[in-house]
């Protein structure tokens, strides 16, 4: 039977599985993220080299007098005195007995044993397809077995491979754990109970041994991290550099990779793919979180890709997606290192992303990127792809630093980007400043004015931000990681800071929701009921970002109709505006008003840009007598109770998929979640909730205790 190499189904790590095989126990491929591929070239062949091992005819070892190797009886192979690599990601075996005798003669150097946890076979044809060899101290002995008078020598050993049959027949590994919980033994020679005659030993011959064939495919550090004695030595030494293949300094991949092995093992739906070339070659990786997938599920309306770390040439270049959480605050959806700027890297970084988080923006913000602008029409054809201002506000001293009128530029630019509030007014200012000032041939300006569409406010007031636009003077949106990843911070600092960003933000959303559980009336600062009424909807934040607007009514000092069309009303709000030199202007701004269904609609559009009404629209409605916010103008997504709301309406209606753990763990977590915000209220909420906890906990471990 063939697996389809569609990457639509191959990014999921259960699309390992085939609807004609059969498992035993659990599938070896269902958890963990070093399993997932990406079309034809995440894990494959690099090199290969032999190790030599002689099947001996019997079961008694030889003398140590007699050769010049070991003989390990459990696999009935005689092994050569020589180090064995230590089991890694992406090794290929010609066959499962390879693989197996592999394993157990490095488990014989190391010093433990090795036994087969789980084997996997095809539903039809019978033939093992997947296998997990763990060490014999794996595990503890069942509660029905205690009262035996056998010795307890199980410790729960976590130390196993897993492997499984790929395209080409060879066995892959394909998760590793290398720790073990206890004492490591000396070389092992204790003989086995075995079933069948017994032979007496003869001399193996060198034409009777067996050369395993162990093709190299873990990922190889582009910076020669190969052994030095390695013939490969010389076949990666001009690797280092290449713009397709990620730059990374001596041990950054094995730290990567340990890494995501020491988080998989606290998290349990941590997920990571690394993605290599034909030579082992790490290109990119992409990797995220149990909280980053929840997050996405609420909060991926609006993302916003960062690369300003590869653009800026930072030693790690580092691409993050981002979005806005309940409480205006930026949220981690998921990070991923990149070979270089080009379409190839960015579209398998987008299509992963798609995969695993199953989410399609709504608006995805970027800075200007050819590469990445291409990717993204390829992968999600119908998002808004919208440029990040402040990236292009930042640039202007670089770009236009050198004119000699370069102050004058630069006003006039500001001018026009954020003045203006109609197309015609920001294709005036424009023509003022390119004409005025002799830049009309500037590459850069030409460049921008070409794409202005994407980028101006002025052009994007139907395009929802969510408060990414940063639409106003003053306004930055800044890199996730600003504070922990500077120029040349190496990965294995950022991996050691990883941690700590991620805990602090999360210390931030959970302080954000307490504080919004409960209401203090003496923040509220007017008697408007627009103030009042949102002040027990909204989270704290958002509430307070809302309350400016509350505010800012008052410096709108006249409301008045300038034209009427049935229902729909235009007026006109006058507001008083800090200008240049700090000077107060006055500036009009047109509200389209529907009296008959109460849609209200300012030429400002900070409902799109923000995600809540603006003073203009809020003056309008009480100029009419409304004393509530109509409920399409209160976005869900800044309620304080939005994620049990969200929950509900898109939570399970009945169906479990029994084969997929990562629904599971998403349903658990998001359940778990409202029992943890509504146990947070008052210490009688949090007594009730932990007793709840405990109890759920007891009934789960008492059916593992029934299985067992």
């Amino acid at each position: 039977m063939e697996r389809s190499e569609s990457v639509d189904e191959d990014v999921q790590a259960s699309a390992y599985l085939e609807n004609d095989e059969i498992r035993e126990r659990d599938d070896p491929m269902s958890d963990g993220g070093c399993t997932l591929r990406i079309g034809e070239e995440a894990l494959v062949c690099s090199s290969e080299h032999e190790i030599d091992v002689g099947f001996c005819q019997n079961e008694q070892r030889k003398s140590e007098e007699e050769t010049t190797g070991e003989f390990d009886e459990q696999s009935g192979i005689h092994v050569e005195r020589k180090e064995f690599d230590a089991p890694a990601v992406g090794m290929e075996f010609e066959s499962y007995d390879d693989a197996y005798n592999y394993y157990n003669c490095y488990a014989t150097e190391v010093g433990f044993r090795v036994r087969v946890k789980n084997s996997w076979f095809k539903r039809r044809s019978k033939e093992k397809y997947g296998a997990v060899l763990c060490c014999s101290s794996q595990g503890f002995k069942r509660i029905n077995d205690v009262n035996r008078v056998r010795k307890e020598t199980r410790t729960g050993c976590p130390a196993m491979i897993r492997m499984r049959q790929v395209d080409s027949k060879r066995w892959r590994v394909v998760e590793v754990i290398l720790d073990h919980n206890h004492l490591l033994g000396c070389k092992l020679y204790k003989s086995v109970k075995r079933t069948g005659t017994k032979r007496k030993c003869v001399s193996s011959p060198v034409s009777d041994a067996k050369t395993i064939k162990l093709y190299r495919a873990h990922v190889i550090d582009n910076g020669n991290n190969v052994n030095p004695n390695s013939t490969l030595n010389k076949k990666f030494q001009n690797s280092a550099g290449s713009p397709d293949l990620l730059s990374l300094k001596r041990g950054d991949s094995t730290a990567i990779y340990n890494y995501f092995c020491r988080m998989q093992l606290t998290n349990p739906n941590f997920f990571y793919l690394m993605d290599v070339n034909d030579e082992g070659q790490l290109r990119n990786v992409f990797w995220a979180d149990a909280f980053s997938k929840v997050s996405c599920s609420y909060f991926g309306d609006v993302i916003f890709i960062d690369n300003s770390n590869i653009s800026g040439k930072f030693e790690i270049p580092l691409v993050t997606l981002t979005g806005v959480n309940h409480h205006g605050q930026t949220t981690l959806l998921s990070c991923g290192l990149l070979a270089g700027e080009t379409v190839e890297s960015y579209h398998w970084l987008l299509k992963v992303w798609l995969g695993v988080m199953k989410c399609s923006p709504q608006t995805i913000v970027t800075d200007r990127c050819k590469p990445l602008e291409a990717a993204i029409s390829q992968v999600f054809p119908r998002s808004h792809h919208r440029f990040s201002l402040t990236h292009i506000m930042r640039k202007i001293p670089e770009k236009l630093g050198g004119l000699h009128n370069y102050d004058g530029v630069r006003k006039a630019f500001t001018k026009a980007v954020y003045e203006t509030l109609k197309v015609v007014e920001f294709e005036a200012a424009w023509g003022f400043m390119v004409h005025n000032f002799g830049v009309i041939d500037n590459e850069w300006l030409r460049s921008l004015y070409e794409e202005r569409a994407k980028w101006a406010p002025v052009y994007l007031k139907d395009t929802f931000f969510a408060g990414i636009a940063a639409a106003h003077p003053g306004e930055t949106l800044n890199p996730f990681f600003e504070r922990y990843v500077h120029k040349q911070t190496p990965l294995k600092e950022f991996l050691d800071k990883y941690e700590l960003a991620l805990q602090k933000k999360h210390r931030e959303e959970t302080l954000g929701d307490l504080e919004s559980l409960t209401l203090n009336t003496t923040e509220l600062k007017t008697k408007c009921s627009f103030e009042t009424q949102l002040s027990r909807i909204y989270t704290r934040d958002m509430f307070k970002k809302f309350q400016v607007e509350v505010e800012e009514m008052y410096s709108c000092f006249s409301t008045t109709q300038v034209h009427v069309d049935g229902p729909f009303v235009i007026f006109l709000v006058k507001e008083r505006v800090q200008g240049e030199s700090n000077r107060r202007e006055i500036r009009d701004f047109e509200v389209l008003y529907n009296r008959s269904v109460g849609e209200v609609r300012c030429i400002c559009s900070c409902l799109n840009f923000y995600g809540y009404l603006c003073r203009h629209a809020l003056c309008v409605l009480n100029f009419n007598g409304v004393e509530e916010i109509p409920l399409r103008y209160i976005l869900p997504r800044w309620r304080k109770d939005y994620k049990r709301l969200h929950f509900a309406d898109n939570g399970l209606t009945g169906f479990v998929d029994g084969t997929d753990r990562v629904q599971w763990f998403d349903q658990l977590y998001k359940n778990a979640l409202q029992v943890v915000e509504e146990g947070t209220v008052s210490l009688d909420h949090y007594k009730v909730a932990m007793q709840v906890l405990q109890q759920s906990l007891d009934k789960v471990h008492s059916v593992e205790e029934k299985q067992d």
